[in-house]
């Protein structure tokens, strides 16, 4: 069992060279790999603003394999841990 969790946020998801490796790293289980459907979102929407050429039917094929490929690999429940703007701080 993997002793580290590794969270993988856009900017390592939104090129595809990097993504594929990374996701080759997280199928030999020697850490978790995890992210959020924010992060998914994050990623899609910079590769659909810079790439006239993919569909975003394309990337959400890429989304679903990613998460059957990495089990467990969406984090969820963490949206009340999250600063908002204008939210007090405590102390």
């Amino acid at each position: 069992m993997a002793n580290f969790t590794a969270i993988y946020d856009a900017c390592v998801l939104y090129p595809a060279p990097l993504r594929d490796f990374l996701l080759r790293l997280a199928m030999t289980e020697l850490f978790r790999a995890r992210w959020t459907d924010h992060i998914h979102a994050e990623w899609i929407g910079g590769v659909l603003g810079n790439r006239q050429d993919i569909t975003a039917e394309q990337l959400e094929r890429t989304r679903q394999l990613m998460n059957q490929a990495v089990p467990d690999c969406l984090v969820t429940g963490y949206e009340e841990l999250i600063d908002k703007p204008g939210a007090a701080r405590p102390g």
